[in-house]
Formats: structure tokens, sequence, C-alpha cells
């Protein structure tokens, strides 16, 4: 392959802020889903009931701090609230172009429904950006990354209800006026698609409130494009040169077979997983979702306006999530998102995540194909248990999952494909979304702390720190 990458391309890496801040109570932060994340090993935040969270109070912060029932990482992070001068720095040295992080909405507004932002908060994400800048990064912000305020569940439910829409964009918008000139690209919500897979994080809704969870999941996601519409819409009168993007997380699935029943249920599963950009980008509901809504008694309420909302505010870029594929046998899996086969040709982390880079190529392909939208993959990564010896750790496994995955994305650049960033999942150690350990780590840079945030915080570089950096000086050359 003979293909130059674009001089202006961005490399980069990507982070949460409920992943890596901590700083929690501090500077008027109020509490978010995440901070209900107690570290339970082989344990996830997935699902949440009602009475998982009755009792917690939103108002008191210093009762949680002084939590005796166990610990709660994503609390504390990698305490990047306080080190993110000298940890973007490191990354930084790296060559890094571009760096993804969120906004945490529990700091500008604390509940979610006050009047006014906390200053506090949006001083700190003043000096956070310009930092990013000052050091010759692109910032790239999410506006949502799973920190819906605690309260929106409590007091109104989760995001099914239409009241959240109003509070999250005056939230967006408050963010958007603040760093309008320092902020090109905008993902209004992170991984909007995942609401099988992060059902709480996604939609805030514990699933013992409501009759038909599917409804109200769906609900909630028409809310999320009616508010993301709205974003669209207020950005280009603050900024025409701002770009907002949606963000899904690659969950498409090859057919086990041939057998036309595996490479109808693929078809069917990969068509609702487009819904999501296909509402987004094509500004109407299509039809094969209405059926399927239809079929599984799913109404939704969408409110007069909102159709036109959504066609006339349409979003810039996509933004995609790629770890693995996925495999559907229709003989052994349903449309659920979640029922899938192990593919026999490919091996897995200990996680059960497939190493597949030609799956990337397959997403970005059959993406640009649909939509010929700009793409920025927000994520990419592979996890793994790092083992520190010799004062480094030697990640080879993680250096040939990257080579493979950034080769594969060079070939479906080659083939007109318009990748415009490449952010590595969690260029630092940070804490795991779905487990909220430590010790399944992404990084380049490796973090002192345990499962239960014991250690030293000191940050080792990785082998995998110079090989990144060899990528980047010769603009994905060198793999």
């Amino acid at each position: 392959m003979n293909y130059k990458m674009p001089t202006n391309f961005l490399w980069g890496g990507a982070i949460a802020a409920n992943q890596a801040e901590g700083g929690f109570g501090i500077d008027g932060k109020g509490i978010s889903l995440a901070d209900i994340h107690k570290y339970e090993p082989d344990l996830t935040n997935a699902e949440i009931s009602a009475k998982q969270i009755k009792g917690v109070s939103t108002a008191d912060i210093k009762q949680h701090l002084a939590d005796k029932d166990g610990y709660y990482p994503k609390r504390s992070g990698i305490d990047f609230y306080h080190t993110y001068p000298q940890d973007l720095k490191l990354l930084a040295d790296m060559g890094f172009k571009a760096f993804r992080t969120s906004i945490d909405w529990t700091r500008i507004f604390p509940t979610g429904d006050e009047t006014e932002p906390n200053e506090a908060g949006l001083s700190y994400y003043d000096h956070l950006i310009d930092k990013i800048i000052e050091l010759g990064m692109e910032p790239i912000i999410t506006i949502l990354h799973y920190e819906t305020p605690l309260n929106i569940t409590t007091k109104y439910g989760g995001w099914n209800n239409r009241r959240v829409v109003d509070l999250f964009v005056k939230y967006g918008e408050t963010v958007l006026k603040r760093y309008q000139g320092k902020v090109k690209y905008w993902i209004a919500i992170n991984q909007i698609n995942l609401i099988q897979f992060e059902p709480f994080n996604s939609t805030a809704i514990p699933y013992d409130t409501v009759d038909n969870y599917s409804e109200a999941a769906y609900q909630a996601v028409h809310n999320q494009f009616v508010a993301s519409a709205k974003l669209v819409e207020i950005a280009r009168k603050i900024n025409p040169d701002m770009q907002i993007g949606t963000m899904v997380a690659d969950s498409t699935a090859y057919p086990f077979s041939c057998d036309p029943d595996d490479v109808e249920l693929a078809l069917k599963r990969n068509r609702m997983e487009y819904f999501y950009t296909d509402v987004q980008f094509e500004g109407a509901y299509p039809k094969y979702a209405l059926n399927y809504f239809a079929d599984h008694n799913i109404d939704l309420n969408i409110q007069p306006g909102d159709l036109d909302l959504l066609s006339n505010n349409t979003m810039d870029f996509l933004a995609i999530s790629y770890y693995y594929s996925q495999v559907v046998d229709a003989k052994r899996n349903t449309m659920d998102p979640a029922s899938v086969v192990k593919n026999p040709n490919i091996k897995a982390n200990p996680w059960g995540w497939g190493v597949d880079p030609k799956g990337l190529y397959n997403t970005l392909s059959q993406n640009w194909d649909r939509y010929k939208k700009p793409i920025i993959i927000a994520e990419n990564g592979f996890g793994m248990y790092d083992k520190l010896e010799d004062g480094t750790v030697h990640d080879d496994y993680r250096i040939s999952y990257l080579s493979q995955h950034i080769a594969a994305m060079e070939a479906a650049m080659e083939d007109g494909v318009d990748v415009i960033a490449y952010l590595a999942w969690g260029p630092i150690d940070i804490i795991s979304c779905s487990t909220a350990q430590m010790a399944k780590r992404y990084g380049f840079v490796y973090v002192d702390l345990d499962n239960f945030g014991k250690g030293s915080g000191k940050r080792i570089k990785k082998d995998s720190y110079y090989w990144y950096q060899k990528v980047i000086s010769s603009n994905g050359v060198d793999l």
C-alpha cells in the first residue's frame, strides 16, 4: 500500500472525565451516575435498580466522601483533575495532534437543574482546554460521556422524561458558548446506541422503575436525538465553524455462515444499529425502525416539531468507537444486540473481545458508503492486564493490536473513506468504564494504582509509548 496520510491528520487519544478526573466533591461538583459505580470484581453498573440508589443524597457530597460501604474508583480516577498539566505534557511529547475528553455535566450544573452554572467548574475546563491548545493539540470535546447527574435519575426518572431535554440543552449551550473560540469538534453524546450494553449509563433509567424498559430506552434515545439536534441548531448560530457530531459504538455483526437465515438476521440486526445514525444524518425515522417498534410494543412520544427539528439539524460528522467484531447465528441468536456467538476465526482478549482489524475496515467503509460524512475514530484500544517489569511495561500485544487497526484504517482511507482523526482509547491508564477496574489497562502510559486506588500514582512510559511516538512522527508510515 502506497497511501500517504493527509498532513493535517489528527493523531491522538481519548479519555472520559468520569474515568480519569477524580476530584469528587471539589469545586462544587455534584454526583453523576459514574460516581455511584462501586468496585466489585466481575460486576458492572450496566443495570441499576432504584433500590440500589435509594437514599443516595445528591445534596450532601460530604456524606459520600465518607462512604464506608465500598470503594468507588471513579470518584478518584487517576487524579487527572490535578495532574492534567503533567499528563497532557506526556501525551504532547508523543506528538499528539488531538486529545478527546469530556466535560462532566455535574461540574457545570451539579444536579442538572440549577438556574445558573457553577463558575468553578467552567473555570476548570477553561484551564484544561487552554492547556490542550497550548501543547499543540486539537481539543475534541464530548458534551455527555456517562456523566448524567444522579438527580436526573432520582428526581426525573432518567432520559425518558422529556424535561431532561431542556436541562441538557441548557448545559450544552452553556459550554458551547463558553468555549466557542477554542473547540471546533464536539461530540454531543457518547455512544448513543449502547442502550442494551450500557443501559443505565446511557439512559439514567433504573430498570425497575418502568414497565417496558425497551420502550423507555428508545424514548430516551429519541429525547437525546432531539437534544442533539437542538445543540446543532444552537451551535450554528454561535459559530458556524463549530462541528457537532454523533457517536456510536460499532455493534454491527457478521453472519455466522452463508445460510440465508444467518445473513438475514445479520442484516436486520445491523440495520437497527444504523438506526441511530440514519435518524441523525438523514433526519427521519426509517420505516424498518418504525416496523420494529410496532412489532415490539414500543410507542414513542414524538412531539409536534420534533421531526422537523431532526430534519433541519443533522449532524456534521460521525465518531465511532471500535474494539471488536461480533457474529450472529440465526439458530442461536436473536435481535438482541448482546446475543452473539464466538467467532472461531479470531482470538479474544481476557474480556472476550475478539481481535479483528478487518472489522474496522468494514465499519469505516460501510458508514462512509452510507452517509459520506467525515469520520473520527473516537476510541480504539486494547485492554489487558499489564505487568510492570524492568521499570516499564513490555506491551507488544498492544502494539500488535493497534498497528493492525491503524493499517486497516489506512486501507479504508485509501479506498476513499474520509477519516480525519484516530484517537487511541485511554492513552494514559484510567478506570474501566464497565468494571471499574484499574487493572484493565489501555494506556501508553502506566499509572501506578491498583483496583482499590493503592499505589504511588507514578506515570511510567510503556514500550507502546515510543512505538506510537514513531507512528505519529512518520504520519502512519512506521507501524
